[in-house]
């Protein structure tokens, strides 16, 4: 019988070896010509090949080399929703010897602000509906170059001007806003005359992307990942991925947005190179859009979180979603729950592989193994990665006893960004990276993630984690979701405080304290419990407890 975990165990060597591309420029130009005619892309209903890609992207390039004063290295953001103008330009800028600062299309302007500052940018891509706010901050920034991009500039002329003309005239979705100097689309991917001059030879320890944590402590912080970061992990996450995604023949959904470093990893790099057709979807909290596309589509795999998945069984329609075809769904970004996992999976008779990872990795750390998937773990370390738990002193924890999660890989970070400080304190000398996360890891090697270190709540001396009571109560049949935060109490230091969303408009608190009493230990009973219409989420659907706990001491 074949080992599941053998492909884990293997190094990166002969198909899978790194080296075989000298910078992420060389690997999208040489990808795309492989893959010729193959579709790379769908968005909004329209289609692009690889060889149209390489080509665009190549006209991009030669745009930002030729009409601009940007020179190698060079920062440049990218603000765009799931749409075919992210790949082309994302690649054109790699190809001209850009760094990419992929950015958050919801940001406010004092969180674009403070990235662009803090990143140097000296140009953006970015979509009208959020000029407005680019309007602001800009003279407070290095920004010389902006290109702006509707909706539908990338789709034939028919379509784009009936869905530009209905989000700006009928929609009233694109403000008003000036830019001294701002260029169309359209005028950058016809300015070029002459061909662009592929930059291949960055050192591969340069860095190529610069990916902003979420700012949970603080202020956002930019990981810097390599030219090699990025090229190990696409093949770490090839390697134990082969057996399930099948080259040159593939479609994936794409509902995490690409900025995202999960989405970025596997539907611009993994998939790319397998020469697969990766469906973007622009807006994933449209549930009733991506059951469509999904219904029109017929997958073989997508990619969500937690709550993704959890809308998408909860959907009236989802029964109608024809999932023959699918083998892969991937979690992560948060912790699947056991009850939506199974729901899932009695849904489309496909299960889920929960991975785990961080921006600060490329981010693929862990991955759940084809034919032995073990619900409530995220996986085992993906090739030649080593992971370690160490307790509050720094040492080694074994068994059952939990601690914080080390990392040591080539997909790890070269640093964040600006910040030796930071970098200082995230990555030892040995080259060990800290995660914040608390783990637990099995004689076999697969690992628990047991909650954020920062969550944690301590009760008169007692360490609880929030991920525990959640997993509990949603197991509940009336609950639809549900967060914990700890708040300050005078008596115990901290007290639990629970907030549920409920799917039976019966559910009452009295109900939810009995069902915790009886499963938990005293300590661990949420002494706060309240029933809420809804959860603050990030733009990907993570439940964001650190507003919760903002909340909450604004009431103090």
């Amino acid at each position: 019988m074949t080992d599941p975990l053998a492909c884990f165990r293997q190094p990166l060597t002969g198909s899978l070896d790194p080296m075989q591309f000298s910078s992420l420029a060389q690997f999208f130009s040489e990808s795309a010509k492989l893959h010729g005619d193959k579709l790379a892309f769908t968005a909004l209903g329209h289609s692009i090949s690889y060889r149209q890609l390489d080509e665009l992207s190549d006209n991009f390039a030669a745009y930002l080399q030729q009409k601009t004063k940007l020179q190698v290295g060079d920062r440049i953001a990218i603000q765009l929703p799931n749409i075919l103008q992210f790949p082309i330009a994302a690649i054109g800028a790699v190809k001209a010897g850009l760094t990419l600062v992929n950015t958050n299309p919801l940001y406010t302007s004092r969180e674009m602000k403070h990235q662009f500052q803090d990143a140097d940018v000296k140009a953006i891509v970015i979509l009208e509906n959020f000029g407005d706010k680019l309007e602001h901050i800009i003279g407070d920034t290095a920004i010389e170059t902006v290109i702006t991009t509707e909706l539908g500039d990338a789709l034939p002329a028919v379509k784009r001007y009936a869905i530009n003309f209905a989000l700006r005239y009928i929609k009233k979705m694109v403000p008003k806003f000036k830019i001294t100097g701002a260029v169309q689309w359209q005028s950058v991917l016809s300015a070029s005359t002459q061909a662009a001059q592929l930059v291949s030879d960055i050192p591969r320890d340069e860095t190529a992307v610069i990916l902003y944590t979420g700012g949970t402590t603080g202020l956002a912080k930019g990981a810097m990942l390599t030219h090699a970061n990025l090229l190990a992990n696409m093949f770490q996450l090839r390697a134990v991925s082969m057996g399930i995604i099948h080259d040159g023949t593939d479609t994936l959904i794409a509902p995490l947005p690409l900025y995202h470093s999960y989405a970025f990893m596997l539907h611009m790099l993994t998939m790319f190179y397998a020469g697969n057709h990766n469906v973007l979807v622009p807006n994933p909290r449209d549930i009733d859009s991506l059951i469509s596309v999904m219904r029109t589509t017929r997958p073989n795999g997508i990619v969500g979180i937690n709550t993704l998945y959890l809308a998408l069984c909860r959907h009236k329609d989802i029964r109608k979603v024809d999932f023959s075809h699918l083998r892969f769904s991937g979690a992560g970004g948060m912790a699947l729950t056991p009850s939506v996992a199974k729901e899932w999976g009695e849904i489309t008779q496909c299960e889920v592989f929960e991975g785990y990872g961080l921006t600060e990795c490329s981010p693929i750390v862990t991955l759940n193994p084809v034919g032995a998937v073990r619900l409530g773990t995220v996986g085992v370390a993906v090739p030649e990665t080593e992971l370690k738990v160490i307790d509050d002193d720094g040492k080694d924890v074994t068994g059952s006893e939990s601690g914080e999660l080390l990392i040591r890989g080539p997909q790890v970070m070269k640093g964040y960004w600006n910040n030796d400080e930071a970098t200082a304190n995230s990555i030892d000398s040995e080259g060990w990276l800290k995660t914040g996360d608390c783990a637990l890891i099995d004689d076999e090697g697969y690992v628990k993630i047991v909650d954020r270190k920062k969550d944690m709540i301590i009760v008169s001396g007692f360490n609880v984690f929030p991920s525990e009571i959640e997993e509990l109560v949603n197991s509940m049949p009336e609950v639809s979701e549900s967060a914990v935060i700890g708040i300050p109490n005078e008596d115990s230091g901290e007290l639990v405080k629970l907030f549920v969303v409920a799917k039976n408009p019966s559910l009452d608190v009295s109900s939810i304290k009995a069902f915790c009493k009886e499963n938990l230990t005293a300590y661990k009973v949420p002494k706060q419990i309240v029933i809420v219409d809804d959860l603050p989420k990030s733009n990907i659907g993570k439940i964001l407890r650190r507003e919760l706990r903002e909340q909450e001491l604004a009431k103090t």
